[in-house]
């Protein structure tokens, strides 16, 4: 199962704990050009307070009943993309949740090596 955090409802003042809702959904399968990543670590930035008003932004708006969004680092498990494969490191837009399924536009590889995954976050 994959847990994800779902934008529940705009937050008016400070964001309560009706913000937000926990989920469980099926692992989904990657199809053709894309791959599967089992979230590591995400990402808790300053921004993420306006990216669930609905505001213009130099971002759209996390939108109500979507995952919320946030950088994270990952490990591939499964793929059908050429350029990653199953046990690569990457850097993308996960969202807050387990597993996260993309075509890698705009994702990186990382490699735990050079840095502790978490630095790839931000240092």
């Amino acid at each position: 199962m994959n847990t994800q955090l779902i934008l529940n409802k705009r937050p008016v003042g400070f964001p309560d704990k009706e913000v937000w809702r926990v989920d469980k959904t099926d692992i989904q399968e990657p199809k053709e050009g894309q791959f599967l990543t089992k979230v590591l670590y995400v990402s808790l930035d300053p921004a993420m307070r306006g990216w669930i008003n609905d505001v213009r932004s130099y971002v759209p708006p996390v939108q109500l009943e979507e995952v919320m969004r946030s950088g994270g680092v990952g490990k591939v498990v499964s793929s059908k993309h050429p350029e990653f494969q199953p046990g690569d490191y990457v850097y993308g837009m996960t969202g807050i949740q387990e597993y996260c399924i993309t075509d890698g536009t705009g994702w990186v590889k990382v490699d735990p090596k050079v840095l502790p995954l978490p630095r790839y976050l931000g240092t």
